[in-house]
C-alpha cells in the first residue's frame, strides 16, 4: 500500500466514524491491516493523568496537572506534527470551530495538542502553533493553546487514559489514528469524546458547557444541554426526544393541574360572595 492510499484509508476511517464506543462492533478479521488497532473508546469519566510530564512549545516541562485549574474546561487533541492529511484537517476545523466561539482560548478554556510522534521536537511545536494561532486571530496567552511534544511512554499513557488507539506503520512511515476531539473538565475529568472531523460551534459550546458543569455559557445554553445529547454516530448534538417528550408531560400535567386548582377556586369565590338580604316585614 502507498502512503498516498494509507492516508486516504486513514480518512475514510475517520470520516464513517469508526470508534469502539459508536458501535463498530467489528473483529480484527473483519478489518484490513492497516486499520488494526486504530481507533477511539469511549472513556467518559475518566480521569486524566496529571503527572504526565510534557515539553511546551518552548521546550519548558510541563505536567498535564497544570491545564487542569478548576476554573476552565480544556479541549486536548492528540496528533503529530508530520502528519502529511489526517491532524491537518482536525486542526484546521478545531481551529475552525473556536473562531465561531465568544469564547477565547486562554480566557474561557484551554487548548492542549499533544504530538503522538516522539520525533516531534518543541520547535516544530512552535512552528504549529504559530500558524494556528494567526489563523485563529484571537491572542490566546502564553498557555490559551499550547503544542506540545513528550517522551513516547508518557504520550502513551495519556492516550490510553483517554481511549485513543494508534499505531506506527513502518512501510509509509505514518502514524495510523483516527480522528476526533477530548473535552475535559476544569478538574481533568474527560466529559466527551467529539468524533470525526467537523467540530461545530454549537457542539463545542453545548460540550464545554457540559465539562465546565454550567459555569461556562448562557442560561440558554444550560437549557439546550438539557434538550440535546451528543450522537457519536451523527457526530454532533441531537435533539434528547426522550428529554423533549419528558418535558412536555410535565407541561402539559402542570397546566392541568393548575386547570384544576383554578376551578376550585372559582367554586369557593361562587359560594362565599354575600348576596343582599330582603328587608324584614313591619
Amino acid at each position: 500500500m502507498t502512503a498516498r492510499s494509507f492516508a486516504l484509508l486513514v480518512a475514510v476511517l475517520a470520516l464513517v466514524g469508526v470508534s469502539r464506543s459508536a458501535g463498530a462492533q467489528q473483529t480484527k478479521n473483519e478489518l484490513p491491516h492497516e486499520l488494526e488497532g486504530i481507533g477511539i473508546d469511549d472513556r467518559r469519566g475518566a480521569q486524566l493523568p496529571g503527572d504526565v510530564r510534557l515539553r511546551d512549545q518552548e521546550g519548558q516541562s510541563i505536567r498535564l496537572s497544570s491545564y487542569f485549574d478548576g476554573e476552565r474546561p480544556t479541549l486536548l487533541v492528540l496528533a503529530y506534527y508530520r502528519c502529511p492529511m489526517l491532524c491537518t484537517l482536525v486542526l484546521n476545523q478545531l481551529q475552525k470551530g473556536l473562531s465561531g466561539l465568544a469564547w477565547t482560548a486562554g480566557k474561557d478554556l484551554r487548548v492542549v495538542t499533544v504530538s503522538i510522534d516522539p520525533r516531534d521536537t518543541p520547535a516544530d511545536a512552535k512552528a504549529k502553533r504559530a500558524k494556528y494561532v494567526e489563523a485563529y486571530g484571537r491572542d490566546p496567552g502564553p498557555h490559551g493553546w499550547d503544542f506540545l511534544v513528550g517522551d513516547e511512554a508518557e504520550v502513551k499513557r495519556l492516550a490510553d487514559a483517554v481511549g485513543f488507539h494508534y499505531r506506527w506503520d513502518a512501510e509509509t512511515e505514518q502514524y495510523a489514528h483516527a480522528a476526533g476531539l477530548f473535552v475535559v473538565s476544569p478538574g481533568g475529568r474527560l466529559t466527551q469524546t467529539l468524533y470525526g472531523l467537523e467540530f461545530a460551534p454549537r457542539t463545542l459550546r453545548l460540550a464545554l458547557t457540559d465539562a465546565s458543569q454550567g459555569k461556562l455559557g448562557t442560561p440558554l445554553d444550560r437549557v439546550l444541554l438539557f434538550c440535546y445529547h451528543y450522537d457519536a454516530a451523527r457526530q454532533g448534538y441531537v435533539v434528547a426526544r426522550a428529554r423533549i417528550a419528558m418535558i412536555v408531560g410535565c407541561l402539559v400535567s402542570l397546566f392541568a393541574f393548575a386547570g384544576w386548582l383554578a376551578s376550585l377556586w372559582r367554586a369557593e369565590a361562587s359560594r362565599r360572595t354575600v348576596r343582599p338580604h330582603e328587608a324584614p316585614s313591619s
